[in-house]
């Protein structure tokens, strides 16, 4: 049997989740393929707790940022850190540009989680997020970051 996960909109994912099961398709938060909706980013992402506990849909809301450590991808809030199996170039398609931004290679952060914006020496930024958390902003992506925040 063919497992996928599924990532679209709040709006559609009952209605394409029980099309998937009724063709025998298997859905699960783990599986190697992705159905991705086109054009809408998600309400919701797919974790689990770190120590492999208990999965759970987690409202974007309450991203504060998201850090790669190599095939391990940390979702960071206010109070806790939960793991996905997704890979940061699979979000940055899926979340919503307006609310999140990638700073470096191996971060992404929710826009409204900002609390402060310190530069730092050669064309960097240090970000102080809304949990406290140190992200900094790289050369490489320094501009994008200067333009989105009109700096």
């Amino acid at each position: 049997m063919i497992k996928i996960k599924l990532s679209v909109s709040g709006d559609s994912y009952d209605e394409v989740r029980q099309f998937l099961t009724e063709k025998g398709i298997e859905l699960d938060d783990e599986a190697e393929f992705v159905l991705v909706q086109k054009d809408k980013f998600i309400s919701h992402l797919a974790v689990r707790e770190p120590d492999g506990g208990e999965r759970l849909h987690l409202s974007v809301e309450e991203i504060v940022c998201i850090e790669s450590y190599g095939h391990v991808v940390e979702v960071y809030t206010n109070n806790e850190v939960y793991i996905t199996s997704d890979r940061l170039y699979q979000l940055c398609a899926v979340l919503d540009p307006d609310r999140f931004i990638r700073v470096n290679k191996s971060v992404i952060a929710a826009k409204n989680k900002i609390r402060r914006i310190k530069p730092a020496l050669s064309m960097r930024f240090t970000l102080i997020m809304s949990n406290d958390r140190r992200v900094d902003v790289t050369r490489s992506y320094y501009n994008s970051f200067k333009e989105a925040f009109n700096l």
